[in-house]
């Protein structure tokens, strides 16, 4: 028996539905943490889950979680992502995960069908950190990863708001409190080229890379750039230049899959004719080898030490967010795979290299992701895209693997 199937049609309706929220001219959507567009997002997913049977419950740090009784009370299977996105998003990351949760939920009530243990259909708070930073803030603070009072008490990162004021601006403060899962699962689109570059369907994630954003501030002095001679100056810019050369090389030497990205990279006065006085560049550094991963770190930070006292600046660093890699649970990647397989859809085991709110489930609770491919690896654009029958086949794996997982019963 092949179990109970996904309607297609209802989930690419509410894949549409959604990304009409917040939807961009030219495509794509941008649902910040926390705005009107996301408090907006957030109501649409509350009347869903509602319409579904599911009690919804609002955490202190804003997570939407909506529960479905199984036969026997207990911790619940979890099916997971988050809603937010970029400023120029897609329609598919983050959102697929929630929506298939529903999906997972609708199938279920339509075949009859009560789970022996409850289900869960989690959306988290400002998983981007696009707005707020860290990224992965809701699930973190769920999760005991980060500190609840902290992450309320974050500024936005151009200065304009704080964290737990737009959360009561918005009406979701809420305060329950969290249950940890008996399992986590989360679909999501890749947002690389893997699955699609080599014909393969569906990805049983393996873990999570480790992530490291630093942001370096230099100061220098501004002077005239025509009058000042080469070895007198005192030029931030240069010296942001070496630390961002730096880190790619570190990531070259290293190999992969180490990567480093600088994502920030801004010069003051930023005039052309005036050595700059200040810069502040932003790195991401990630790696799947939590040793490798601080060896890359130290070796920045050498570099950018030695990069400003070669040009007579000062420095100083600040850590964004440190998260160790995640390896999730042997068995639940199991079950993926042989779900898909099960399926006859072409599987493949891989780890990711985006973090995702999955990796703060691993250390409490069996955890695993399923990936689906994206078209050109594209992700965090509004070229975002994921295939119809991909997105389904995808779902459908969630639901397998839910079932297995919490049993069920007609």
């Amino acid at each position: 028996m092949r179990g109970p199937e996904i309607s297609s049609a209802r989930l690419l309706d509410w894949v549409a539905d959604l990304g009409r929220i917040g939807a961009l001219p030219g495509g794509g959507v941008c649902r910040l943490a926390l705005t009107d567009t996301d408090r907006a997002g957030r109501d649409w997913l509350v009347a869903q889950m509602e319409a579904l049977g599911l009690t919804v419950s609002i955490d202190a740090i804003g997570n939407i979680w909506g529960l479905r009784k199984g036969l026997v009370e207990g911790a619940p299977v979890m099916m997971g992502s988050h809603i937010d996105t970029v400023a120029t998003g897609g329609l598919y990351d983050g959102a697929l995960g929630v929506l298939a949760g529903l999906e997972v939920i609708a199938a279920l009530n339509e075949a009859g069908i009560t789970t022996h243990t409850p289900l869960a259909v989690a959306a988290f708070t400002n998983e981007e950190g696009a707005r707020f930073a860290p990224d992965m803030m809701g699930s973190g603070v769920y999760m005991g990863a980060l500190d609840r009072e902290e992450m309320l008490a974050t500024v936005a990162t151009d200065g304009s708001a704080v964290f737990g004021e737009e959360l009561d601006r918005i009406g979701y403060h809420g305060g329950d409190t969290p249950v940890t899962p008996a399992a986590y699962l989360e679909l999501h689109i890749e947002q690389g080229p893997v699955l699609e570059r080599e014909g393969v369907r569906v990805g049983a994630v393996t873990g999570v890379q480790g992530i490291s954003w630093t942001e370096y501030t230099i100061k220098g002095q501004s002077n005239h750039a025509g009058t000042t001679p080469m070895a007198l100056r005192h030029d931030a810019g240069v010296v942001a230049a070496k630390i961002a050369l730096a880190a790619h090389e570190i990531a070259a030497d290293l190999g992969p899959p180490q990567v480093a990205t600088v994502g920030v990279f801004e010069l003051s006065p930023a005039l052309v004719n005036v050595v700059p006085e200040k810069a502040r560049l932003t790195v991401d550094l990630r790696n799947t080898d939590n040793e490798l991963l601080k060896q890359a770190e130290a070796r920045l930070q050498s570099a950018a030490e030695d990069a400003a006292t070669a040009h007579g600046c000062t420095l100083a660093r600040r850590s964004l967010a440190r998260f160790d890699p995640v390896a999730f649970a042997p068995q639940v990647i199991d079950r993926v795979e042989a779900a898909a397989t099960a399926r006859q859809l072409s599987v493949k085991r891989m780890p990711s290299g985006a973090g995702h709110d999955a990796q703060m489930f691993a250390p409490a609770c069996p955890t695993a992701m399923i990936f689906v491919p994206s078209k050109d690896g594209l992700s965090h654009n509004i070229n975002e895209h994921t295939e119809a029958q991909d997105l389904v086949a995808g779902a459908q794996v969630l639901l397998d693997v839910v079932l297995d997982l919490a049993g069920g019963k007609s």
